[in-house]
């Protein structure tokens, strides 16, 4: 092959990576056609500036349409970020996954699974582990089992004592998590970033993903999962249609019912996002809406009601103050007919999106340690 040649067909690759690239973006449309005020939304962006600290970046889709999106620079759409306990969502996905193709089923128990890393004499409680208890966090640990690089993570959390029945106490815990990923592994022989690839990611048109995986070549599953922001509203888009996505079902629709369903009881606080109940993996929210969150404020918040979804980054201490702005300033946003068009607010709202900062000093995508949120 000619050199000209060479430049011809590497020219027509490119242009046609390009043109993939782009038809797999999700379509972009204005915030009035699909019924949503963008002077709302720019104050929400200007409310959370204020009583937020700090957030990374924000996408809002409504309709299947991304009608708002801004990065906090140094932060930028082709980026990933570290997504925390965000990760776990990913990971029971994975499990839903290998439920329907027959790997394994939720009411297994988990020493199934690990039956060369079990205790010489396992009590009653951890016998009766099932896979759904690792899912709705109520393994029936008082605490989280601390992981180390001197032994194995499944052998370590097998041997943490279980003193509360399973499936009868929520208990937040990330090794959990953790065991799921170790089960997709055992029963499917890839890890969950593997598995995954083929049956969501490339799908949806997410690329460059990377997992942090434990010293036995797991993936953490509870953690350590880098995303895109884009890639986060995908998710909770796919989420959102019941599992379909430009007509293929990636993940079965009943299995979504049940992972974004009230599971477990976690609390009874009404103003609290984090005592609304807990279903596999995801959290239940006010306003009907449900979510994947991670630490420091990770958020894919999937609202039904209004058929949107909110992908957040972000560096903060305070999440339930970054929910709070959700609820207070983007739910009046959204009406159930489109809006007239308002080419001055939808202006000043870009440019708001357009000149956001992160603060001097304040640096985000970190990675936290094992057995963290």
């Amino acid at each position: 092959m000619s050199r000209l040649c060479l430049i011809v067909v590497l020219g027509l690759a490119s242009a046609m990576s390009s043109v993939v690239a782009e038809e797999m973006r999700l379509p972009r449309s204005s915030p009035e056609s699909q019924g949503v005020s963008s002077k709302a939304i720019r104050e929400f962006i200007e409310t959370a500036n204020q009583q937020v600290d700090t957030l990374h970046s924000f996408m809002l889709v409504r309709h299947g349409q991304v009608v708002a999106e801004g990065w906090w620079k140094p932060e930028a759409a082709d980026k990933p970020h570290v997504l925390h306990s965000l990760s776990k969502s990913f990971c029971s996905t994975a499990v839903g996954l290998a439920v329907a193709e027959g790997k394994l089923s939720i009411d297994d128990p988990v020493l199934k699974f690990f039956p060369e890393d079990a205790p010489e004499k396992p009590s009653d409680k951890l016998l009766q582990m099932r896979v759904r208890d690792l899912l709705t966090m109520s393994t029936g640990h008082e605490t989280e089992p601390r992981f180390t690089d001197s032994e194995s993570w499944v052998k370590t959390f097998l041997a943490h004592p279980v003193p509360h029945k399973p499936g009868a106490h929520f208990q937040y815990n990330s090794p959990a998590t953790y065991m799921q990923s170790a089960i997709v592994q055992k029963v499917t022989g890839q890890t969950v970033l593997d598995y995954l690839k083929p049956r969501l990611f490339e799908p949806l048109g997410i690329e460059g993903q990377t997992w942090m995986r434990s010293p036995q070549g797991i993936s953490t599953g509870g953690w350590g999962l880098m995303l895109r922001t884009e890639d986060i509203a995908k998710f909770g888009q796919l989420y959102l249609q019941k599992g379909m996505w430009h007509g293929k079902q990636l993940v079965p629709a009943a299995w979504i019912e049940q992972a974004t369903s009230k599971q477990v009881s976690n609390g009874s606080d009404p103003t609290r996002d984090w005592d609304q109940g807990y279903g596999f993996q995801f959290w239940r929210c006010r306003h009907g809406a449900y979510r994947g969150d991670g630490a420091f404020g990770q958020f894919c918040v999937v609202l039904p009601e209004q058929d949107a979804v909110i992908a957040i980054t972000a560096d903060t201490k305070d999440m339930q103050a970054e929910l709070n702005v959700v609820w207070d300033k983007l739910l009046p946003a959204f009406h159930a007919e489109p809006l007239p068009a308002n080419t001055d607010e939808e202006g000043q709202l870009k440019a708001t999106l357009a000149k956001l900062v992160v603060p001097e000093g304040h640096v985000g995508n970190t990675l936290k340690l094992p057995g963290t949120k």
